[in-house]
């Protein structure tokens, strides 16, 4: 057999995994002249997940079945300076209200949550995040768990995203960079088909790479010369208003560029240049098949894009842009609800979650 386990072993874990519901019988296979195999299925939709998206300035929370489908959602506008209390409160309440409303409440195998800033992922504390006040060293796991007593974990935002990126629409794609550019820029780095944090969690922090353009701007790290402050949404916002334009914010640069306001346009096509200098080198290191540009700053499509494939193939060998697509995120504003989904359905399915979860079982019958 190719579990090298004996017949009976098998069969008793098979019938642990009918009992979870897990797994399904659909019937028996085509005999080939004795005893026909019975055939069994996976059941996405015997557990249900809470996944929570905090950003800089909203909470999204959602219930999906173990494949990542939506089944309902809850989202407000809430600043993440508000503080960790009143953030996770509202995923508790919104968590709670979802699963009330679901058939099987008492199915939720686990809460995944993506939040803006580096998180030490074995323990799900949030470590000296630049924009998320009170949240430093912050308990997630244990204050989440106090009241939805179930597997609890946390991420990077940009992580999750790449998580769900690959899950929904490049599954196939083992080494894919995603990037997002926001009010700070990140990315999510997967190779040979698993995600990489980093020995403290903080691998693909792209934004405080020094890029060649802002030698003497100082970014809020302190340093000089990120690429976040001269690429970022906020950043490009700031170089417009000091043109006498009116901007304050991401959003206000994306709405410019869609009246075709020219120096808008301008400002986003050197924007991904900059975003470009820094991928170059990301993929002469990396080798990406997929590199996916997401965030709220990805709405300005081609203007930002455009920059951004110019210098990459033009600064990469060319032996790693053969097979390069650098794309627009499909998942959209969905990445990181899908990736914060998969952070717990990956870990309930992995080899030890399922052994942990039959252990439960044959220690509950």
């Amino acid at each position: 057999m190719t579990t090298g386990l004996a017949r009976s072993t098998v069969a008793g874990k098979v019938d642990l995994l009918l009992g979870s519901g897990l797994v399904v019988a659909v019937g028996d296979a085509l005999s080939s002249g004795g005893r026909p195999a019975s055939r069994f299925a996976f059941h996405p939709q015997a557990r249900t997940v809470l996944a929570a998206d905090i950003g800089a300035s909203h909470v999204r929370v959602a219930l999906t079945d173990l494949n990542g489908e939506l089944l309902a959602e809850e989202r407000a506008d809430m600043p993440v300076a508000a503080g960790p209390e009143a953030l996770l409160g509202y995923v508790v309440d919104s968590g709670k209200r979802l699963l009330d409303r679901s058939r099987h409440p008492e199915n939720l195998a686990g809460v995944g949550i993506g939040l803006p800033g580096p998180v030490q992922h074995a323990t799900g504390r949030p470590v000296k995040p630049p924009i998320m006040p009170g949240w430093d060293g912050f308990d997630v796991v244990g204050f989440v768990q106090q009241s939805l007593p179930s597997p609890v974990l946390v991420d990077n935002d940009v992580n999750i995203m790449a998580l769900g990126e690959r899950a929904g629409f490049w599954p196939d794609a083992n080494d894919l960079l995603f990037v997002k550019v926001a009010t700070g820029i990140g990315s999510g780095i997967i190779s040979s088909g698993q995600l990489q944090r980093g020995s403290d969690g903080t691998a693909g922090d792209l934004g405080h790479v020094r890029a060649g353009r802002g030698q003497d701007i100082v970014c809020r790290c302190g340093n000089t010369g990120c690429l976040e402050a001269i690429a970022s949404g906020d950043a490009v916002a700031q170089f417009l208003a000091a043109q006498g334009l009116d901007a304050a914010s991401g959003a206000d640069v994306i709405t410019l560029a869609s009246n075709r306001n020219i120096i808008a346009i301008q400002a986003l096509r050197q924007a991904g240049r900059d975003i470009g200098e820094v991928l170059a080198t990301c993929v002469n290191m990396l080798n990406p098949s997929v590199i996916v540009i997401g965030g709220s700053m990805a709405a300005a499509g081609e203007h930002l894009m455009a920059g951004v494939r110019e210098v990459v193939y033009r600064r990469s060998p060319p032996l790693a842009t053969t097979n390069l697509r650098i794309i627009l995120s499909r998942a959209g504003d969905r990445a990181a609800i899908m990736g914060a989904s998969q952070l717990v359905c990956q870990h309930i399915l992995s080899p030890e979650g399922i052994e942990a979860e039959l252990a439960n079982l044959a220690s509950a019958g």
